[in-house]
């Protein structure tokens, strides 16, 4: 497993160098994509390390560097404030979003800018999500990291479907 995840992450930051060179500016002065993007640099933004093995366990980083290549912008803010209160809010959002109303999920989406008359459907849509990801077998056995890591991907997504971001 561990000569698996080397060989993955040296795939991903290979495949990062060739991207990279699209991007506009010098070389170098973007954003580091397994430091500073994805999943890993929202729940972890000052254990380098921890962001750089979240990123390549969670989806060998793949998010990340196509977040970092493509649009850079979106490797801090409103993304990894949600990402950080899903991480320090998981139980009580979880259950916010099982029962369909709540302070926490009002204030993930309101971190999305998704406004009042758009947020019941990202609620309902966050909720079939949940509901799904709960069903999965194995989800019980994650980590709560891994667990609120689906959770934001989730609400990420109603966010983008159902809200005008």
């Amino acid at each position: 497993m561990r000569k698996f995840l080397l060989n993955a992450a040296a795939l991903v930051l290979a495949s990062s160098f060739s991207v990279a060179s699209f991007a506009a500016g010098p070389v170098g002065s973007g954003p580091n994509p397994f430091t500073d993007c994805g999943i890993g640099a929202a729940l972890f933004p000052d254990t380098h390390w921890a962001a750089v093995s979240s990123n390549v366990i969670w989806d060998l980083g793949s998010t990340a560097v196509t977040s970092a290549t493509l649009s850079p912008q979106t490797c801090s803010g409103k993304k990894v404030k949600v990402a950080l209160f899903v991480r320090d809010t998981y139980e009580q959002l979880a259950e916010d979003i099982a029962r369909g109303q709540g302070e926490h999920v009002a204030a993930a989406f309101d971190m999305f800018q998704c406004g009042a008359s758009q947020r019941q459907q990202a609620i309902n849509e966050a909720r079939n999500g949940l509901s799904q990801a709960v069903a999965t077998p194995g989800y019980a056995k994650q980590s709560h990291l891994g667990q609120a890591g689906q959770l934001y991907n989730i609400i990420e997504n109603a966010a983008y479907t159902s809200c005008t971001i």
